[in-house]
């Protein structure tokens, strides 16, 4: 990986007494090696991947400790790596990014909850749900709740959540039951302090490794007959001996208030939230004193019956607050109350929105409304007042444009090299007629958006080919599959290229190959490019992923007949191949591999090369584009064929022209796209190339200043 976590792994040393500074998701890293955890794995992705990124650049540390850190090629792989823990006291824990990874890995923690687990486990899920997610909308909980594993949700303080990762190891033994924890994007960036403990060599480890596997025992695997058994241990025996754990362990938070016939129950993660809603009424301070009393749910699978009859009991009303849908703590909740006869009302989804992010503005208008019968003597109006002046100043903002604001959905960087291979796209189709593209997870997924609007479907990462197998058969047009080498290498060699071949369907298959898992971070995978051909590479170096040739290798040895190898600049070709693959006489999998190094990766590698240079004097070319203004046409066809970030306008310099001219801004890194494209589509011949030369030699200075001197004297005076 490109980028440096230097930092972040000296902090992973501290000690005993040592005062910790930095973000949630690196408190966690910490809190896994003071737990004495034996192994480490994961799939990267936001917001829990700084987890694997650290421990991985921390290799030198992990050994030192004895740890064992494996970078997975998916989450399934990741969750399978927990088997270890079934048979041995082995503390593992897994990290991924929220319901997408878990989907993938479900299969193996089915069957990792089935027969228990020996050593602690605990699964870090990185819960990206409301406006800021990146996801399909759903939540973990479904998961705790169906293969009867504990569920983790840490109040946002650093040292909480440290305390529950210790915590979560222990009752993962204690109940013989795996552990997930979710953190929210904020609660992985908040940031704070606690104090460290030393760091937690495990007993048994890479350094002091097991004489012998543990003998056979068949009630140690998830097989019937024996998963009959394994059922009523989870609800005889496991989740009691969790309950018991929460609760002897003071795991969940009661905060008391004033109001003591009234009670707030709220999950972990959401608490620093409800204290800056209950802010506005006048019902929290500054440092988080709270005036209705509140039950902290650390841990929200399983509930505690006695905890929360004895919460509710004697009170006139309770409001459970729980994100996202459906509401499962709420349910649980109302049949608790029910089944002891605790006539409690009970609020919760009644007067809080069913989906979507809780933001303070969300809760403080579900607990006015709740507040407003519950405690009918507060005056609400100054937060009525303030929740309807931030609605009227929206409105204000929106009445005064001109007209509405377009959408701003992201799009690829600068000089992305995914970029030229969607110009050549749209422009195959113009040959080909349109045709049904299955898109996919990844970087290319933003050719989703405009201008190039490409994409019917995104079922999963790595499952793009697999998705048009219901859709060839019934096209007269054959169809195009998208994906990047990210995902070939977490699903789609087996799922998507093994299935077209093994069934001989006719199919176009575009891989990305930028060198990267490029949307997650920039990780490594099998087919990045090693060290040495990355330093080594110069700027002039646009094909270095090229030097890895796994992925090619890898569809020829699986049997791939048609396949060509393509650097994404070179739009014409990519046009004329794209064409070849959907009218070609060969009848079977037809595969492009779409070459360019990720652009973000060659930036990182170039600049401090270019800067180092310049530092001892020596000549640097970098290379710019440009429009010529006397000779856009003002059409715009290259901003639509492009979309492109520096391409774009500026006001015609011709009084007699009015519409604006096409320009290229700062930021331009040279990539060549839009020459590229006015070359492949034949547009207006605007754009030039230059040269900036910096130190340039004395020559070159010379012969400047007589070009310069010559356009002066053919200047008109």
């Amino acid at each position: 990986m490109e980028v440096s976590f230097s930092t972040e792994i000296e902090s992973l040393r501290l000690g005993n007494g040592d005062t910790f500074h930095g973000e949630g998701i690196l408190a966690i890293t910490k809190a896994l090696l003071q737990s004495g955890v034996a192994y480490v794995g994961g799939y990267q992705g936001a917001p829990v991947s700084h987890l694997m990124d650290v421990l991985v650049q921390a290799k030198g540390y992990m050994d030192e400790l004895g740890v064992h850190v494996e970078a997975c090629s998916n989450e399934a792989s990741a969750a399978a790596m927990l088997g270890a823990s079934i048979h041995y006291p082995l503390r593992g824990a897994v990290t991924w990014k929220s319901i997408v990874g878990t989907n993938v890995a479900a299969d193996a923690l089915s069957n990792l909850a089935s027969p228990g687990v020996k050593g602690g486990v605990l699964v870090v899920v990185g819960e990206d749900y409301g406006e800021g997610a990146s996801v399909i909308q759903e939540r973990t909980h479904a998961f705790a709740l169906k293969s009867g594993m504990v569920l983790l949700d840490p109040r946002p303080d650093l040292a909480r959540m440290v305390d529950m990762v210790e915590h979560g190891f222990a009752l993962s033994e204690a109940s013989n039951m795996p552990a997930l924890m979710e953190l929210r994007i904020r609660a992985c960036h908040v940031r704070g302090s606690f104090t460290a403990k030393d760091n937690q060599p495990p007993a048994i480890s890479t350094r002091a490794l097991m004489e012998d596997p543990a003998a056979f025992d068949y009630s140690r695997l998830a097989h019937p007959p024996v998963t009959f058994r394994h059922e009523k241990l989870k609800y005889e025996e496991r989740i009691p001996a969790a309950r018991r754990y929460i609760v002897e362990h003071g795991l969940n938070e009661l905060l008391p208030g004033r109001h003591a016939d009234l009670g707030l129950i709220v999950q972990g993660g959401l608490t620093n939230t409800l204290v800056r809603a209950l802010q506005q009424f006048g019902l929290a301070d500054a440092f988080g004193e709270l005036q209705i009393p509140t039950l902290v749910l650390n841990v929200t699978s399983p509930l505690v019956p006695d905890q929360i009859a004895s919460f509710c009991a004697g009170k006139r009303a309770v409001l459970v607050l729980e994100e996202g849908q459906p509401e499962y703590i709420e349910q649980e909740i109302a049949t608790l109350l029910r089944r002891r006869d605790i006539p409690t009302p009970l609020s919760g989804k009644d007067v809080l929105p069913t989906g979507g992010e809780y933001t303070v503005e969300v809760m403080a208008a579900g607990l006015a409304a709740w507040l407003k019968q519950a405690l009918p003597q507060l005056d609400t109006a100054s937060v009525q007042q303030w929740l309807a002046g931030n609605q009227q100043r929206r409105a204000g903002v929106v009445q005064q444009l001109p007209a509405p604001l377009p959408a701003r959905p992201p799009g690829f960087c600068i000089g992305c090299p995914e970029r030229p291979v969607f110009s050549a796209i749209k422009l195959a189709q113009e040959t080909v007629g349109p045709v049904h593209v299955a898109a996919d997870i990844g970087c290319h997924s933003f050719g989703t958006f405009e201008p190039f609007s490409t994409g019917h479907t995104i079922l999963g990462y790595g499952m793009s080919l697999a998705s048009r197998a219901g859709v060839s058969p019934h096209m007269n047009r054959r169809v195009l599959s998208i994906m990047g080498d990210g995902g070939f290498w977490h699903n789609g060699l087996l799922t998507g290229v093994q299935s077209a071949l093994f069934n001989g369907d006719d199919a176009v298959l575009l891989i990305f190959k930028n060198g990267y898992t490029s949307a997650t971070g920039t990780q490594d995978i099998l087919s990045t490019p090693d060290e040495d051909t990355k330093v080594n590479a110069t700027d002039k170096t646009q094909s270095l992923v090229h030097t890895n040739q796994t992925i090619e290798n890898a569809l020829k040895g699986l049997g791939v007949q048609w396949l060509r190898t393509v650097h994404t600049y070179e739009v014409a070709k990519m046009r004329a191949t794209l064409t070849e693959a959907f009218t070609a006489p060969f009848n079977g999998l037809k595969v492009i591999v779409a070459e360019g190094e990720c652009q973000l990766e060659r930036q990182r590698r170039i600049k401090p090369w270019i800067a180092s240079l310049l530092q001892k004097g020596e000549r640097v070319v970098r290379v710019k584009y440009g429009v010529d203004e006397d000779v856009c046409n003002g059409d715009h066809a290259c901003i639509r064929l492009s979309g492109c970030p520096t391409l774009t306008l500026k006001d015609n310099p011709d009084p007699l022209k009015v519409d604006p001219v096409a320009t290229v801004i700062d930021g331009c890194v040279g990539c060549g796209l839009c020459g590229e494209n006015a070359h492949a589509a034949t547009l207006c011949p605007s754009f030039y190339r230059a040269e900036v030369v910096q130190n340039p030699r004395w020559h070159e200075r010379l012969l400047h200043s007589l070009r310069g001197a010559f356009v002066r004297a053919l200047q008109p005076s």
